[in-house]
């Protein structure tokens, strides 16, 4: 279902472009994909699009994109901004809507791109998801809601799924230079938790706890 014309994102496209701002549009299907790929193409064609000084033009979602679209995110320096935990959470139905074949090709692609060398950013997608970003990094890592597995291809390592929460979220929001790493200068804003979330053990990692929290390097919260 296409909720925007084509035609009219076309035209908002062009206002970004011409202004230097970040388009960002959600497309969750796979001709969704690829018909705003094939709309950022054409506006992005003597752009830089990627790398620090490009205009960093993001899809919303990127959920399920066919394999010959998944390069065109790296290509064209597009960011697929990605809600990890709806592999899981949408794991019920979406064999059903897409085939096996499909879901299996498609769905949640993260994997692919990132190893073509696209950035991708994460998220809850609250309200439609819960707040708690445990159980999307959870998902990030496992690609699983239940024992059996659930898309078992195109996991995230600890580390991606981390900076993918942090540091990939900073630079997608043009915000590197002052938070999504622990680094001098930025704002320092920082959590501490009960578990080691590159080392504990995976369902560990639905259950930690946050012990402290800062906000501008100072403390505003310690658990009792």
């Amino acid at each position: 279902q296409v909720v925007t014309p084509i035609d009219t994102l076309a035209l908002l496209a062009e206002q970004c472009r011409t202004r230097g701002l970040q388009c960002c549009v959600h497309a969750i299907g796979d001709r969704a994909n690829r018909e705003l790929l094939n709309l950022y193409e054409k506006m992005l064609a003597n752009e830089v699009g990627y790398g620090p000084d490009g205009l960093r033009w993001r899809i919303e979602h990127a959920q399920h994109v066919h394999p010959d679209d998944q390069p065109r995110f790296a290509r064209l320096g597009v960011i697929a901004s990605v809600q990890t935990v709806h592999c899981t959470s949408d794991a019920p139905f979406v064999p059903a809507r897409l085939g096996a074949e499909r879901a299996a090709e498609n769905a949640y692609a993260w994997r692919a791109f990132i190893d073509s060398g696209a950035r991708i950013a994460n998220g809850t997608d609250v309200p439609v998801e819960r707040l708690n970003p445990f159980a999307n990094l959870y998902a990030a890592v496992t690609r699983r809601s239940t024992a059996a597995g659930v898309f078992p291809g195109g996991k995230l390592s600890r580390e991606e799924a981390l900076l993918s929460y942090t540091l990939w979220n900073a630079w997608a929001a043009f915000e590197e230079g002052e938070k999504g790493s622990l680094s001098p200068g930025k704002v320092a804003d920082i959590i501490v938790l009960s578990d080691n979330l590159l080392l504990c053990p995976e369902n560990a990692i639905l259950s930690a706890r946050v012990l402290q929290t800062f906000v501008g390097g100072k403390r505003q919260f310690l658990s009792k």
